[in-house]
């Protein structure tokens, strides 16, 4: 392939390769071609040119295919734009030669054709510049055309499209001709040629100003004649042309009309043609005359389908604008056709009509309408349905003569009012809580208006009015309760009007149907209500036989809506209906006989009626309560269902009896008698098997029905693979609602709610706008091959051998079309068992039943019906799945294999093709690996098979079947197969799209096959992998979309695979246009590949993208690729695809998309990023539309001088005006969805930001960063647009869209509250938003604001007033008040308002009040805490230093209690309502056995219907709640103590005293805390166990709390399991902090529980053992699970083990754990580990001592290896904190009691010895770590020696241990360490204990001498020795000291010569460094401090050396004479200190 890649065709490499695989190398060499020619350089392509022309010209003749020679033409063109255009004359000569030529073999044609293709590619790029020629070549190729086959016809026609492109007005000579040849062939029998002509003409009407004046009558009846037979794609292409002339029309392009002196038609005379299009048909006038006479044959339907796109078309192609000032006229002009005699000659019809009504409207209203004027048009629709309530009552009321004319009328008007309420309905529920103004303005009444429907005579109106009621109630939820509650109230007012029953009744049902839509549903009293109205209709039935069947009727379609409320509601009512459902039934055999023998027609009906209501009903409780079936229940149920069944064999002597007009309410009957036994399991029933299977068989074989209906599941229960055979993908395009009327089987696309008034509550089925019922007899039907299906696998192997028997003999009896109806049911019926049986995975049955089975569908594989040989193929392979047997398998091949040999018709071949596919299917690989091999070379014979298009598609459709479930077996057949599928797409004509539809499955099957092997590069991979390419580029290029749809996917396969070898730059442009396809499944396919090409490599999407917006902007033909992609790139695309798509799927995909966009584009371009989101948000606020351009707008370049214009219209209107310039996609306002996705968006880019880096939120930073960089872009320099955003957002009509909006904001103020404002210190940056906050926030607190978002609001509040933002206490009062407020709510108790949601809701929006609260008070109480922790610096200083520089600053330093004081008025009533939610709480978590001790009326906040949705809603708010109880209550002391200042707080003290009060108070809380730690949810936030541990600490701070724990010593046990628990799950370091925290006050509560009882020992004066008193007892033991030492032990060792692994003795042994350097631990750990040391020591003092020597090795392991891993030197010499606590802990326990107990001591000894030792060990020198901090573990070891006494420490071997380590350190060559080395010795020194100091002083003195006197040679050079010095004199100072009398003249001999010797004189002073002057002044300082102290001694040294006596002097003087120059300046600086004073943190000594 890589030989095709070149300039001129390499003849030589062509020439080499075989016949087969030169059309792939030509194909490959003009795809490159393609590519090269547009980028090469010019003068290379005029040196090449002729050569280039010969071989280009040459291909023509080389008979080449179709994708070939488009893409020759192509490049012959694109060749003569950019070379020399002088030969191209005769090129073109040659190519009409060509055309002329007489030659008719098909071997000749490609030939012709490419040359065809040439001259339209010529004229389409050259157009005039070849202006002379053209008159010839359009004749030439006009006279082509009349002789020429269809596939020239096609090509001729296209070519000629291409020439009128070209030349544009300057063909107009040639028009008329063109006009006439084309309108002849749009009635063409070949499908292809009609879309080439109306292709062609649309190209026409562009330049023919006659097609739209003169002619345009002519050109609308040729239109719908073209429709007539017509399939998808013709309709598609005509209805273009048709609604294009007619829009050209109406609004003809100003060239045209200045051009001619035009008429203009008017819009009625327009509408006026179209109609006649939809309600006649392509009949012309004439020859229908007989028909009219004759009573009218119906329109043909495929017609009134391609009229009805036609009218979308035509509206679309006018804009929205037009369609907003025409909409009156042209709603009315619509509704017009629905009401139309023609148009609803029968019920099918009718039905029909509406959905093509519905269809315009819906695309035309909901597409190119924004928000504004789609209110607009609700008002008009409102009026229009007005209008006609007021002619229907006219009719009503009017008894005069004229009836008959009025019923008719009113018959025409149901149809009218059904599309209009159903479009109103869907305009409210898509405009969701945005549509509140249509609702609530008066003028227009819609409420009124819709509702008067409600009493219209015809039942389809009211259904539709309820249906319509609903979409209300679900957009704007506050209307749910008060239309039901009017609706009851009218029933009960209206009970004698038959209309009102019925009507009121169904729009009751529909507003219950809704409800599972509002989250906040309705009062739960609502359903008490719902039950004693349907009691009442049913029991008041009987009493009025004019009333009987509506009120029968109603009273069970209410209570079957009640069931949708589900388990919660239902529950309560249960016993009732079980009553109601017994009573309907007769109660036994004999009252069934009895009653058979009564009654008359009427109540005959009413029975049925009332009966099927009953079961109606029951179905609903089966499918929406199933919690609530226990066997008993189902037990009960039975009974009524039995009695039904055996009813249903009486009903046929019944309807004979007493008339047909019975088969109705009976048929309604068994519908619902189905219904309801498919939901429940089989084996309830199964005494019943023989008579309902005979029953159902009689339904779907039409036994006793003699209409031919069929099924409508036949296409579902089929593969949905199979789609491209049966022709169901047009379930998949935008126009599925209307072309589901042209599927073959019965009825199908007529479903309307009047066929099956319960499905007006039931769930709308997915991808469904509103329920379509199937009318009666089809459901019917449906619903007995469904249960069949339920029953069959249940059923004895008996049975089913004579049901399939029965089945051969009712398809041999019936003839015709009846049998092949019951055919098409029996073989739905049959493939609905087999799937039966593979769910149940039982199998089919012995030999004679599959034998049976096998001949019924081998039978039908020959059938000429194409539906049914794809079921029976199905059906084979569904058999072979369940029977599973080799043998069985291996014979149904083989029998295909012989069929398919030797039939050479149509039929079989397909059939047989497709049995092979589908058992490969069904049995995968392996099953039926032996017959791979045949059948792969059978199918791909049979797919060379040119001569029937019919027998290829199902043979390659069978192949890509194979091919996918073969898997790797397949590997070795892959090369044949794929280069068929290359030579098929090459050769195929493009006529033929389900041939390369197939082509495509197998392509994109292979490609899966062969997988990740494509990444390969070995010769036969890149082979593969190039044809993979080649066919994809093929399929790219063809014109059926759903051809490029697979090619997409196809390359999307490709790139998950081998993602370098899918060349981006081609691929992504070409999905961009695909963007804007008109076919959903093309849209589809590219956003799923953009899906997953972002995931990658979002950028290079991105790019290339804009890039290609670019180029479209560039070059002049900008015309053919239609691109909205504007400066916002292809995301503002997507974001304005979310605005018209309503596919799910899609959507989805679009959300996924930008989803990957974001994460990984938006921080890198966040300014684009937030630019977007804002654009659609602003689209909200009016005028603001003309900014929101950027995007969704296609053009964005006259938009600002169009801005005035466009305030004058209406401004949410598109702005497109209808110039040439944008038709393609007008642009609305984003609507409310989108805007959502756009706030949620916002929310994802903070967060992105947020983990990207932190200067996004550093303002001081991000400036710095800006000025360094200007491209670069920081989140928080766009927080002024953040806050608007979400200021928007909060306040807008939408619900959803404020809930964002809210959670927006909050994050916001989150992550932004403590940012610093660096012009103003002491400020932050949010402070000057705060009145945009409060606004946002106000307008939540309304009182007619819905539950969840005030819920959200509080949210909000309480994160604005906590974040320590608000600095103003007018500004914080001004939000507090909304708390405060919305607190007055909560206190009203529960029947405070009217409700309009349930009482969850409520729940919901209490809680979330008391959450927002306790957060507040929580924040509050933490800085009251600061505040007073601060005592030294007093608040008013702090305000006068502010003021002093910022003098407008003092007001705004809150005082810290000011938040206190507003919280302090509300604690009273606070805490009572928070200990309420709490205990509500705790109940609602017991475990389901303890549900019995559930109060029976509910709790404080919630009731006890609405128990599970409540739990929920405690779930999201104890923990504040629970944090905030717990600060009140150890605050006012558990409420009982009652302080002065606290009012007395116990509710209800009555019987209960204080401490008994207080000890439930803290039950309550601990018990919820232990419970919810026991086991936290993995989804519970961080943010709970925090506030659970806090609140535990808070708890434990209390003395009430810690007596109490302190006594209880097994729930402190339970306490600490928990915790350790809890770390084992959760690992943040805050939170093991936290729980640290707890343990300690754990133990500090133990140890005062102990020491009281201590003391109370000592009171009672047993002064004999107080040891034994403690943990551990007299033996030591300490028991798990009781004991809380242990318990705490465990828990610390896990920290300290976690966090040092190495402490863990088996992991430091094991050989897998390398030795470990030891490093600095992280801050968090570090205090972690700090505060368990601390903890760890403390445990000594809770046992026993014989307990204390239990714990106490493993305790001081643990804390010397801490030192060991801990003690690492740092920077700044600072002791780590861990060390420290570890010295503290080593102080803790040598110097504890234990030490003085007699019977332990010699172990205690041992213990500390071991541990000096373990220490001294540790502290030795050591390579593996040379960072040791010598001073933490010589501090270590001072501590020992201090703290423990000489009989202990004083063993010799720890003795000279100790000294080596103080040698060590006095030698360091860090002055540091030395200078610590000196301090800790002179504690050793001056220690109390003579016998412990001696041997030291003794020891190391001398060192410490020698030492000093050497710094006379090498004076300090830094403050650090110099420091270390001064250490060392004090030393030996201190030894002076010490030493007795007659010693001191030799002490003091060795101090003063040292001290001298530092002295320097005056010549050396002037010129040395600070450090030793500094040592001079320290030197000279000393010694005149002691002089005075020891005169004599001091005397008789100096004396002895008279050279010190003269230095010592002379330095004096000095001194002295600089004292006096500096008698100033000391005053001012007392002691010179050059280096920093050590202190220690702690003091150890």
């Amino acid at each position: 392939m890589e030989l095709a890649h070149s300039l001129l065709l390499n003849e030589d490499a062509l020439a080499q390769i075989t016949e087969a695989k030169k059309p792939v190398f030509i194909f490959e060499w003009l795809r490159f071609l393609d590519k090269v020619l547009v980028a090469a350089n010019k003068l290379d392509v005029k040196e090449k040119q002729k050569k280039l022309v010969e071989q280009l010209t040459g291909l023509i003749s080389s008979a080449p295919g179709p994708p070939t020679r488009k893409l020759l033409a192509k490049n012959l063109a694109t060749l003569y734009s950019i070379g020399d255009t002088f030969t191209v004359f005769q090129t073109l000569d040659k190519c009409n030669d060509i055309i002329k030529s007489k030659d008719d073999t098909p071997a000749y044609l490609p030939t012709k054709l490419a040359a065809v293709a040439c001259v339209g590619a010529f004229y389409e790029k050259m157009g005039r510049i070849l202006g002379s020629s053209f008159p010839d070549t359009i004749n030439n190729l006009l006279k082509a055309l009349k002789s020429a086959e269809s596939q020239g016809r096609g090509e001729i026609l296209l070519s000629l499209q291409k020439v009128l492109s070209g030349l544009g007005g300057a063909a107009a000579s040639c028009h008329r001709d063109i006009y006439k040849n084309a309108r002849s062939l749009l009635t063409d029998r070949s499908m292809a040629v009609r879309c080439a002509a109306a292709k062609c003409l649309l190209e026409l009407q562009n330049e023919a100003v006659f097609m739209w004046t003169t002619e345009l009558e002519n050109v609308a009846t040729l239109c719908f004649k073209a429709l007539e037979g017509s399939n998808y794609g013709v309709r598609v292409a005509v209805s273009k042309l048709l609604g294009t002339v007619m829009a050209t029309a109406l609004m003809p392009k100003q060239a045209a009309i200045m051009r001619q002196n035009v008429k203009r038609a008017t819009l009625e005379e327009v509408l006026e043609l179209m109609s006649t299009g939809f309600l006649r048909g392509g009949s012309s006038f004439l020859k229908s005359g007989g028909e009219m006479l004759k009573g009218g044959g119906s329109v043909s339907r495929e017609v009134r389908v391609g009229v009805t796109q036609a009218y979308v078309v035509f509206v679309t192609t006018l804009g929205g604008q037009w369609l907003e000032r025409n909409f009156a006229a042209f709603l009315s002009h619509v509704l017009e056709l629905a009401s139309h005699p023609r148009a609803t000659q029968t019920h099918v019809e009718a039905v029909y009509s509406r959905r093509c009504v519905s269809f315009v409207l819906r695309a035309s209203l909901g597409g190119l309408l924004g928000e504004k004027a789609q209110i607009a048009a609700g008002r008009e629709i409102c009026q229009a349905i007005a209008k006609q309530t007021r002619a229907v009552e006219a009719v009503v009321n009017d008894s005069s003569g004229e009836s008959r004319a009025g019923a008719a009328d009113v018959s025409a008007s149901q149809h009218v009012m059904v599309c209009a309420l159903k479009e109103l309905g869907s305009l409210v529920q898509s405009l969701s809580a945005t549509a509140s103004p249509l609702i609530q303005e008066p003028s227009i009444g819609l409420l009124e208006t819709v509702t008067s429907v409600l009493l219209h005579p015809s039942m389809a109106a009211r259904l539709a009015a309820a249906w319509c009621l609903r979409c209300v109630a679900v957009a704007l939820p506050y209307q749910l309760t008060p239309l039901l509650e009017r609706c009851a109230e009218r029933i009960n007012s209206l009970k004698t009007s038959p209309e009102a029953v019925s009507g009121y009744s169904f729009a009751m049902a529909a507003l219950l149907g809704g409800v599972h839509q509002c989250p906040l549903g309705i009062p739960h009293a609502k359903g008490k209500m719902v039950v004693s109205i349907a009691e009442d209709l049913l029991r008041t039935a009987a009493q009025n036989s004019r009333l009987s069947l509506q009120r029968t009727q109603a009273g069970w379609l209410l209570l079957g809506a009640l069931m949708t409320l589900g388990p919660s509601v239902v529950r309560y009512h249960l016993p009732k209906m079980l009553l109601l459902w017994r009573n309907v039934f007769p109660r036994s055999q004999k009252e069934l006989e009895a009653e058979k023998a009564r009654g008359d027609p009427f109540t005959w009906q009413v029975t049925l009626e009332g009966r099927a209501g009953a079961l109606c009903a029951m179905r609903s409780f089966v499918a929406h309560c199933p919690e609530l079936l226990t066997e008993d229940v189902i037990r009960r149920l039975m009974m009524p269902i039995e009695c039904a069944m055996t009813m249903m064999s009486h009903v046929p002597s019944v309807i004979k009896v007493h008339g047909a007009h019975l088969k109705a309410s009976a048929a309604m009957v068994r519908l619902r008698l189905y219904d309801i036994l498919a939901l429940l399991p089989p084996k309830t029933y199964e005494g019943n098997f023989n008579a309902l299977l005979r029953e159902l068989v009689a339904e779907f074989t039409l036994t006793d029905n003699s209409a031919n209906t069929t099924t409508s599941l036949l296409r579902s229960l089929c593969h949905y693979d199979d789609s491209v055979l049966m022709g169901s993908w047009l379930q998949e395009t935008d126009h599925k609602s209307i072309e589901d009327q042209l599927q073959p089987n019965s009825a199908s696309g007529s479903g309307a709610l009047e066929h099956d008034p319960s499905s007006i509550y039931l769930r709308v089925p997915v991808g469904e706008a509103i329920p379509g019922p199937l009318p009666l007899g089809v459901s019917v039907i449906d619903a007995s091959v469904a249960l069949f299906g339920v029953v069959f696998p249940h059923v004895s192997f008996k049975h089913r051998l004579q049901m399939l028997d029965h089945f051969a003999e009712c398809i041999k009896q019936a003839k015709g079309v009846r049998q092949q109806a019951v055919q098409l049911n029996i073989f739905t019926a049959v493939l609905s068992a087999l799937k039966g049986l593979a769910e149940n995975k039982s199998s089919l049955g012995p030999e004679e039943v599959r034998r049976s089975a096998l001949a019924l569908v081998m039978g039908a594989l020959d059938n000429p019906n194409p539906i049914l040989r794809c079921a029976a193929g199905e059906a084979l392979g569904r058999m072979a799945q369940v029977v599973g047997e080799a043998t069985f398998i291996a014979r149904m091949a083989q029998h295909s294999f012989d069929k398919l040999k030797s039939a050479r018709d149509v039929v079989s071949r397909t059939g047989h093709s497709l049995a092979l596919g589908c058992l490969h299917r069904y049995v995968g690989g392996i099953g039926s690996g032996q017959h791979l091999k045949t059948s792969v070379s059978i199918l791909l014979a049979l797919a060379q098979d040119g001569t029937s298009h019919e027998v290829q598609t199902w043979a390659l459709h069978s192949l890509a079947l194979i091919v996918d479930s073969s898997g790797p077996m397949y590997r070795g057949y892959v090369e044949p197969t794929l280069s068929l599928v290359l030579t098929l797409l090459l050769t195929v004509p493009p006529s033929h799209t389900e041939v390369h539809q197939c082509l495509g499955r197998c392509l994109g099957a292979l490609i899966t096959t062969v997988g990740p092997e494509l990444q390969g590069n070995s010769g036969t991979i890149s082979t593969i992998r190039s044809s993979c390419l080649v066919g994809c580029a093929i399929m790219q290029d063809h014109s059926d979309s759903l051809v490029q749809a697979a090619a997409i996917s196809c390359l999307q396969q490709l790139h998950m695979f081998a993602p370098r070898h899918v060349n981006l730059s081609s691929l992504v442009p070409c999905l961009c246009v695909h963007l804007c396809s008109s076919h959903l499944l093309l849209r589809r396919a590219a956003v799923a590949c953009l899906r997953q090409l972002a995931q990658r490599e979002a950028a290079e999407v991105c790019e290339y993208a804009t890039s290609l917006a670019r180029k479209a902007g560039d070059a002049k033909d900008s015309g053919t690729i239609n691109l909205n992609i504007t400066e916002t790139g292809l995301e503002g695309v997507l974001f304005g695809m979310l605005d018209r798509e309503t596919d799910r799927k899609l959507c989805s995909d679009i959300h996924d998309t930008l989803g990957h966009m974001l994460s990984s584009l938006a921080v890198e371009k966040l300014s684009h990023w937030l630019k977007l989101c804002k654009d659609v948000l602003a689209a909200t606020t009016g005028s603001g539309l003309a900014q929101v351009g950027g995007a969704v707008a296609p053009e964005l370049g006259k938009e600002e001088e169009d801005s005035e214009k466009k305030d004058e219209m209406d401004d949410d209107s598109m702005f497109t005006t209808l110039g040439e310039d944008d038709k393609n996609k007008p642009s609305v306002a984003p609507r409310w969805v989108t805007r959502v996705f756009a706030a949620d968006c916002l929310c994802r880019i903070i967060l992105l930001c947020e983990n990207a880096d932190r200067v996004h939120f550093d303002l001081a930073a991000a400036r710095a960063a800006k000025a360094k960089n200007p491209k670069g872009d920081l989140l928080v320099l766009h927080l002024s647009d953040l806050i608007r955003m979400a200021f928007m957002a909060a306040t807008d009509h939408s619900h959803q869209l404020r809930m964002a909006g809210l959670q927006a904001l909050e994050d916001i103020i989150k992550k932004f509250a403590s940012v610093p404002e660096p012009e103003f210190p002491g400020h932050v940056i949010l402070e000057q938003y705060q009145a945009n906050v409060g606004a946002a926030l106000r307008p939540a607190f309304s009182p007619d604001t819905p539950s969840d978002i005030t819920a959200k609001a509080c949210q909000v509040c309480s994160t604005w007033i906590g974040s320590g933002v608000v600095s103003d206490l007018n500004d914080l009062r001004r939000v507090h008040n909304l708390l405060v407020s919305s607190l007055d709510k909560v206190q009203a108790g529960k029947s405070s308002s009217t409700q309009l949601y349930s009482e969850s809701a409520t729940t919901m929006e209490k809680l979330a009040v008391l959450k927002a609260w306790a957060e507040v008070y929580v924040v509050a109480m933490e800085i009251k805490k600061k505040a007073e922790n601060q005592p030294t610096e007093p608040a008013p200083a702090g305000v006068d230093e502010e003021e002093e520089e910022d003098p407008a600053g003092a007001s705004d330093v809150l005082p810290p209690d000011s938040l206190i004081m507003l919280v302090q008025p509300e604690l009273p009533a606070l805490s009572r309502l928070w200990l309420a939610a709490l205990r509500d709480y705790a109940l609602l978590t017991l475990p389901a056995e303890f549900a019995s001790q559930l109060p029976p009326d509910g709790g404080a906040f919630y009731t006890p219907e609405t128990i599970d949705s409540a739990r929920l809603h405690y779930r999201s708010s104890w923990a504040p709640i629970l944090h905030a109880a717990a600060l009140w209550l150890s605050h006012a002391g558990f409420g009982a103590g009652d302080a002065a200042d606290e009012p007395p707080r116990a509710p209800g003290v009555g019987p209960k005293d204080p401490d008994e009060l207080a000890r439930d108070r803290m039950h309550l809380l601990l018990g919820v805390s232990i419970e919810f730690l026991c086991f936290p949810r993995p989804e519970e936030p961080l943010e709970h166990v925090m506030s659970c541990l806090q609140a535990l600490c808070t708890l434990l701070d209390s003395p009430c709390a810690r007596m109490h724990i302190g006594q209880d010593q097994l729930l402190a046990v339970e306490l600490l399991n928990v915790l350790h628990r809890l770390l084992l799950t959760r690992d943040p370091p805050a939170l093991q902090l936290q729980v640290a925290a707890v343990v300690q006050d754990t133990v500090r509560a133990a140890q005062d529980h102990l020491q009281r009882v201590r003391k109370d020992k000592e009171e009672s004066d047993e002064k004999d053992q107080p040891s034994a008193l403690g943990e551990g007892g007299d033996t030591g033991e300490l028991v798990p699970g009781k004991s809380l030492v242990f318990a705490a032990m465990e828990l610390l060792v896990f920290i300290l083990v976690r966090h040092l692994p190495q402490l863990n003795a088996r992991v430091a042994d094991s050989p897998s754990h390398p030795a470990h350097r030891t490093q600095r631990l992280p801050d968090e750990s570090a205090r972690l580990v700090a505060a368990t040391i601390a903890i760890l020591a403390e445990l000594p003092s809770l046992c026993s001592p014989a307990g204390s020597m239990t714990i106490l090795p493993t305790i001081l392991f643990l804390i010397t290896g801490v030192l060991r891993e801990t003690a690492v030197k740092t920077a700044d010499n600072a002791m780590p904190l861990p060390v420290s606590a570890a010295l503290q802990g080593i102080k803790t326990i040598i110097t504890s009691p234990l030490a003085r107990v007699e019977k332990i001591h010699k172990q205690w000894a041992s213990l500390v010895r071991s541990s000096l030792a373990s220490v001294l060990e540790y502290s030795l020198p050591d390579e593996s770590r040379p960072n040791m901090d010598e001073v933490g573990m010589l501090t270590a070891v001072t501590l020992f020696l201090l703290s423990a006494g000489t009989e202990v420490v004083g063993v010799t071997s720890l003795q000279t241990g100790c000294m080596d380590r103080f040698r060590n350190a006095l030698n360091s060559s860090d002055p540091w360490v030395q200078a610590r080395c000196y301090q800790l010795l002179l504690s050793v020194f001056q220690h109390s204990s003579r016998a412990l100091a001696t041997p030291y002083i003794h020891a190391l003195a001398p060192p410490v001498v020698e030492k000093l006197k050497a710094v006379e040679r090498s004076r300090p050079a830094t403050a650090a020795e110099l420091q270390a010095v001064q250490e060392g004199i004090k030393v030996l100072e201190n030894l002076v000291a010490m030493g007795e009398e007659q010693n001191r003249v030799q002490l003091l001999a060795l101090l003063v010569p040292t001290l001298i010797s530092y002295l320097l004189d005056e010549n050396a002073f002037s010129s040395a460094t600070p450090a030793s002057k500094g040592l001079h002044e320290f030197a000279l300082r000393d010694l005149m401090r002691i002089g005075p102290l020891y005169p004599t001694a001091f005397k008789t040294v100096i004396g002895a050396a008279p050279e010190l006596k003269i230095r010592l002097e002379t330095a004096v003087r000095a001194n002295q004479a600089s004292s006096k120059a500096k008698a100033t300046a000391r005053q001012a600086q007392p002691t010179v200190q050059a280096a920093p004073t050590i202190k220690l943190k702690t003091s150890f000594f």
